[in-house]
């Protein structure tokens, strides 16, 4: 018997459930009577939404991270865990890899430690595979779980994003407006943001009337830390005969690479080459010229998710997806003639 049963069987939302747990009076007497008969029916033992009994709570959050090497999803992490910290709260963090198996036992493993609630940041939990999703819907009938950047319509899941299709999609057409039409997109995951920027990227060029958009797009498979790597593959797609002269990559990592590819072949940032990455990461300061680069406010998603979250432990109606947009922050290694 889960908080999700409870509230099924009496008809009410989870919310509603966890404001009778937390003692709050902002529920009808009729409507709590009907609750907590449900409970005593099952015989639920509450766990982290009684917080206001002070039963079974820790003041800790989980948090899952696929890999804490990347850059971004790192900075991600820094910023939930000191916004939970400002809030009274402490966190334990599973850095899971890529496997839908381990992942899986990451958050079971959080389950047993009696945490309050789940975060998951990073958009490489959410699969195509609604099996592979179950651990998810698992876990949120027991306590909330927080996706960043990644959407799944399951009750007791919170998404909040960056609207990674719209930036990729308005930064591809102002390249094309300063009349840069071979563009490269750039990019090395498949997670739910990764298809979304790609999508965005397509529609543009569909739009300007592309008709082979997908050989505009190239994969790289190696490591994210392997700059020379990623240069490397630029130089081999340019000898294998595509022409581009802009490269609008996926995040800021490969669209240094894409600098360093361009200069050793000779050309002139950003007079006779182009490059956008994605992120806006102190990476964007690190080259010369500095690096054009979306802001995906990151800083503002991590502050909204702990929002949100409390929000949900406290017994508030909360909303379930919440998207930002993102900002092209201009600098060298684009023209400024659009």
């Amino acid at each position: 018997m889960t908080i999700y049963d409870i509230s099924e069987k009496a008809g009410v939302s989870i919310a509603t459930v966890s404001r009778v747990l937390n003692g709050s009076p902002n529920v009808s007497d009729k409507t709590r009577e009907k609750v907590l008969d449900i409970i005593e029916r099952y015989g639920y033992t509450p766990n982290a939404f009684a917080r206001g009994l002070g039963l079974n709570t820790m003041r800790t959050m989980g948090i899952m991270c696929a890999d804490s090497s990347d850059p971004c999803l790192a900075k991600a992490v820094y910023h939930i865990e000191q916004k939970l910290r400002a809030n009274g709260y402490d966190s334990l963090l599973c850095c899971t890899g890529y496997a839908p198996e381990t992942k899986a036992a990451s958050m079971n493993l959080l389950i047993t430690k009696k945490v309050d609630g789940v975060i998951l940041v990073g958009s490489n939990f959410v699969h195509e595979k609604e099996c592979e999703n179950q651990y998810i819907a698992d876990a949120a009938a027991q306590i909330p779980v927080m996706l960043l950047n990644a959407d799944m319509d399951v009750p007791n899941v919170y998404s909040v994003l960056s609207d990674d299709f719209t930036s990729m999609y308005e930064a591809t057409l102002q390249m094309q407006q300063i009349g840069i039409n071979d563009i490269l997109y750039f990019y090395n995951s498949n997670s739910y943001s990764g298809k979304r920027k790609l999508a965005g990227f397509l529609a543009a060029m569909k739009e300007h009337g592309c008709t082979d958009c997908g050989n505009q797009a190239a994969f790289y498979h190696g490591s994210h830390e392997d700059v020379h790597a990623m240069a490397a593959h630029l130089k081999e797609l340019h000898d294998g005969g595509l022409i581009f002269h802009g490269v609008i990559a996926a995040d800021d990592t490969l669209a240094l690479a894409a600098v360093k590819y361009a200069r050793e072949m000779g050309c002139r940032i950003p007079e006779d080459f182009s490059v956008v990455g994605y992120n806006n990461s102190v990476l964007a300061i690190c080259c010369e010229p500095e690096l054009t680069s979306i802001d995906n406010k990151l800083e503002t998603l991590c502050q909204h998710l702990i929002a949100t979250l409390l929000g949900v432990l406290e017994g508030k109606e909360m909303p379930k997806k919440t998207v930002f947009s993102g900002e092209l922050i201009r600098r060298g290694t684009t023209r400024n003639d659009a």
